[in-house]
């Protein structure tokens, strides 16, 4: 299944030309791109499916949808266990995904 997941953006930076935004998960940290919502800004949330921003939220709708996902295990399935991709792949990346 492919969720669009609400998040939070931690931080935006442009990379050859695209905005690009590291966005926190409810502790995972994915990078996403911006192209749909240019004017989003460090701080704010929305909306992702897969890997583009593409509609703001307000902060208390974005914790609920969060607290939900995780409570029914969909944030696990969407995004997996970080410690066991790392086991599996034998790299450091998935860790540093989940904000470790």
């Amino acid at each position: 299944m492919c969720l669009a997941v609400p998040g939070r953006v931690l931080g935006v930076e442009e990379r050859d030309g695209t905005r690009m935004a590291t966005v926190d998960f409810g502790g995972v940290v994915k990078e996403v791109c911006l192209e749909y919502l240019p004017d989003l800004r460090v701080g704010e949330y929305a909306i992702v499916h897969v890997g583009f921003a593409l509609q703001r939220l307000d902060e208390e709708s974005a914790r609920r949808t969060l607290e939900l996902f995780e409570n029914l295990g969909m944030l696990q399935e969407e995004f997996g266990d970080p410690w066991e991709q790392a086991a599996r792949f034998g790299d450091e990346e998935p860790a540093r995904e989940a904000g470790r």
